[in-house]
């Protein structure tokens, strides 16, 4: 599985990377707007399968944790959360006013490639997903709606929390008096990160419950 994960995220890169290099980046755009109507029902599958960014940040994540460079801190001016919505809207603007204005086509998406890479190369990576990625921002306001998504199946897991050291997105974590773990669908990319770690089998991509 996790060989077949990673060839559709490369497969994605290679798609992304063809139309913009091809000068289509509103195809891609298009493709990202239909995965948000998708987030409502299988929840953020866009992060974790087809995003170059995080694609390229798990790489990167690698590299910065060979060399040393990673921190754990996270600055503090970010942790009000309002940042990727302000990324965002500057995001939408620049494009417009570079194509009413400026009458060229601004592309956005490499230069945000560029700042999750930089990012990675410096701090975790759920700093970019939860806290950055002007995407990841509308990822989560839909995924919270999602009606299937990873679960737990609380009578099996022991709390080990091998799945909450292996999520990108800290979308999972041990926590109450029974310390089960439980999955934070608006975070969760819907990767199978934790399935692979747990050692009893407890998490299944399933219904959410109402």
């Amino acid at each position: 599985m996790k060989y077949i994960i990673t060839a559709i995220r490369l497969l994605c890169l290679a798609l992304f990377l063809f139309l913009i290099l091809n000068g289509n980046m509103m195809l891609w755009l298009g493709l990202f707007a239909i995965s948000l109507m998708a987030a409502l029902i299988f929840g953020r599958v866009y992060c974790g399968y087809v995003c170059p960014m995080n694609t390229l940040m798990i790489s990167v994540e690698w590299l910065s944790k060979k060399l040393k460079l990673q921190t754990k801190n996270t600055p503090k001016w970010l942790k009000s959360g309002y940042f990727a919505w302000i990324a965002l809207v500057v995001s939408a603007a620049a494009m417009l006013i570079s194509k009413r204005i400026l009458h060229i086509n601004l592309s956005i998406l490499p230069i945000w490639l560029v700042i999750s890479v930089l990012i990675t190369l410096i701090y975790k990576p759920v700093v970019f997903h939860n806290l950055i990625c002007p995407f990841g921002a509308l990822q989560r306001t839909f995924g919270k709606f999602a009606r299937l998504s990873k679960e737990v199946n609380g009578d099996v897991c022991i709390g080990c929390k091998l799945c909450e050291k292996s999520c990108p997105s800290d979308a999972i974590a041990v926590i109450g008096e029974d310390k089960k773990a439980v999955i934070n669908t608006e975070l969760c990319h819907q990767c199978t990160n934790c399935q692979q770690v747990c050692p009893k089998n407890a998490i299944h991509y399933s219904k959410q419950k109402q």
